[in-house]
């Protein structure tokens, strides 16, 4: 295959990845919030130093799928025009 027809697609698998892992965050938004009022994240200053930490790790999650989903978008383009 040439490699106009590689790069068309690795940017069309790019935009589906994309799309995909966007609409799942969704899921994961709802399922954030539901541990965070599990955790009682929102009064600080009655919860211990492990579930202040735990609350942190739980609130990182939403930024860190769209950080997999942008560097998953990227490696895909970058690995079809290398290859």
């Amino acid at each position: 295959m040439n490699k106009k027809g590689s790069l068309g697609i690795a940017i069309i698998s790019t935009i589906f990845v994309f799309i995909i892992g966007l609409t799942c965050i969704n899921f994961i938004t709802g399922e954030v919030t539901n541990a965070r009022d599990d955790l009682n994240c929102s009064d600080a200053a009655s919860i211990s130093d492990g579930t202040k930490l735990l609350c942190l790790v739980v609130d990182t999650q939403v930024p860190y799928w769209i950080l997999i989903i942008v560097s998953l978008a990227i490696g895909g383009i970058i690995a079809r025009m290398t290859l």
